[in-house]
């Protein structure tokens, strides 16, 4: 653009931006529109689990407790000699899933397996057996494991944290070097800033997109298909993903001049309304869309990340840049500014977090009993920390002494990023985390008494969850992998748990192979206390690993 007049740069910024936002609406319009749901769980199957009926049906029904979408071939009937018996593509309406089932298909027990996506993107799997006429041994599943590799769940969580990082870095510069930058300071580090934080949303949005068919199909972290890609674009959390690089493309335009220093009002107004317009895309595609109160969650959730970015990213150039450079009068100007400011944005957090416990996590019992509760008290003990460091910093500003000496604001504001960022990273693994409404009050998933480990050996680790680990009927599901968290198929699976403190002797657990790697089983512990699990695992005709745990039961 070297030779052009400011009035050609304003309308080739203008069009670029009418262009990014024609992909936005596009994007818009492709969109499936679908009902709210969050963490759905198998409620009811037709015919029931273990249940024995005379004929065969022809058709399974699957009814959850909140609306479901497909994951491309995770729905499979297995019949007793081990070969398919359902017929033809599942339908979804809702809450129910009908799968067309061959009625010819013999005597025995049939083994359904599923996998299906909740509206918080967050993939829903399990199993269940019923006979016709008489049971058999179980069927074995033999396709693919249907959980996403492990590697995949910890690269979603980078790739949120990544996001949240680029925001920070955007947000920050765009709105110092547009509203506090003094002229005289050269603008070079704070804008490869920005544009290094909009390249940095722009990957995170991407790899959010091409993990998330990993991880909802289930595979390792190269296992994308073309199939899996084009489901996950036609969800609603990729058309809120394609929607934010719509309006990052639509905002770089107008970034540029605000950089430079150079941007009108109307395009600053455009820019902050496109800005506001992206931080929904977060919650439109995780838990505030399918929180009971859609609308509130997925506002104060736009709000709680925007005064986030605001804040962190402010504190940023400060440390960074202003604090170095600026001089005793700039400093004295600056900060009464920014003060003001951070006590906004502080302010809207407390009140945005607030509102977002209060819809999340619902009951006293579930903050501490939930990981997510646990998780979010965490959070809140590192906002108490950072809010006691802003509050010295902004009695500092208050008593005149900051811009004197910038040293201590300085350092105070380094404590501030450093906490911050940590809140940052609980705050990426906190969206990957079930809701502690839905963990406490969720029947068929992990209640309070769950109890969950991994045990290693030599030649594989073991996954153990035990549900719900109390007195009673409990279900113990085994995960296989080997030393380098892939799938282990497991030739034969042995299982006893025993009570010693009351006399109570091994107890043989019944498994049932679910797929080569994962078995499950039913046992019912008549006591509490610390019952002793032993697990074998045999791989081959000449390997098996055995380990032990303490469980303990309430």
């Amino acid at each position: 653009m070297i030779g052009m007049t400011a009035a050609p740069r304003r309308w080739v910024a203008r069009l670029g931006t009418a262009a990014a936002l024609l992909i936005t609406v596009v994007a818009l319009l492709i969109a499936p529109a679908g009902p709210a749901s969050a963490h759905a769980v198998l409620v009811s199957s037709s015919p029931a689990a273990s249940a024995v009926v005379p004929s065969g049906p022809s058709e399974v029904v699957l009814t959850f407790s909140e609306s479901v979408r497909k994951v491309p071939d995770k729905i499979r009937i297995i019949a007793p000699d081990g070969s398919r018996a359902d017929r033809g593509d599942p339908s979804f309406s809702g809450v129910t899933v009908t799968i067309p089932v061959d009625p010819a298909g013999g005597r025995g027990t049939y083994l359904v397996t599923f996998r299906v996506i909740s509206a918080d993107s967050h993939p829903v799997s399990g199993a269940f057996t019923y006979s016709v006429g008489a049971p058999s041994p179980p069927p074995v599943d033999t396709g693919e494991d249907t959980r996403a590799d492990q590697v995949v769940g910890t690269a979603v969580k980078v790739a949120k944290g990544l996001g949240y990082a680029g925001l920070v870095l955007l947000v920050g510069p765009v709105l110092v070097l547009g509203a506090l930058w003094p002229r005289r300071l050269d603008r070079r580090g704070p804008t490869r800033l920005a544009w290094a934080g909009l390249g940095l949303v722009a990957f995170a949005t991407i790899a959010d997109l091409l993990l998330q068919v990993p991880y909802t199909a289930g595979g390792g972290i190269l296992d994308v298909t073309g199939e899996g890609l084009s489901s996950v674009l036609g969800s609603t959390f990729g058309a809120a993903h394609l929607v934010r690089l719509g309006l990052l493309a639509a905002a770089a335009f107008l970034i540029r001049p605000l950089l430079a220093g150079t941007v009108g009002r109307s395009d600053a107004i455009i820019l902050t309304v496109l800005g506001a317009a992206a931080l929904l895309t977060w919650p439109l595609s995780g838990h505030g869309a399918a929180s009971p109160a859609p609308a509130v969650s997925v506002a104060v959730d736009a709000v709680h990340l925007g005064s986030m970015a605001v804040w962190l990213g402010g504190l940023l150039m400060l440390a960074g840049f202003l604090l170095r450079r600026a001089d005793e009068r700039e400093l004295g100007a600056i900060l009464p500014i920014w003060s003001r400011w951070a006590a906004l944005a502080v302010s809207a957090l407390l009140l945005a977090g607030t509102v977002q416990a209060l819809i999340e996590v619902a009951t006293p019992g579930a903050l501490v009993n939930t990981t997510y509760g646990r998780l979010l008290l965490a959070k809140i003990g590192l906002f108490a920390l950072v809010i006691g460091v802003a509050a010295y910093s902004r009695q500092l500003v208050r008593r005149r002494v900051a811009a004197q000496r910038p040293a201590p604001v300085r350092r105070a504001v380094w404590v501030e990023l450093a906490v911050t960022a940590v809140v940052l990273g609980l705050s990426a693994t906190l969206v990957q985390t079930t809701p502690a409404r839905t963990a406490a009050a969720d029947v068929a998933g992990p209640q309070a008494g769950f109890f969950t480990t991994t045990l290693s050996s030599n030649l594989l680790n073991l996954q153990v969850e035990l549900d719900p680990a109390e007195r009673g009927n409990n279900s113990m599901h085994l995960y296989a992998y080997t030393k380098d968290n892939r799938p282990q198929p497991v030739v034969e699976w042995r299982a006893t748990i025993a009570l010693p403190s009351a006399g109570i002797e091994p107890i043989d657990i019944p498994l049932l192979p679910l797929t080569d790697n994962h078995a499950t089983g039913e046992i019912n512990l008549p006591a509490s206390g610390d019952w002793e699990l032993r697990l074998t695992a045999r791989t081959t005709d000449i390997d098996q690993a055995t380990v032990t745990a303490t469980v303990p039961i309430r």
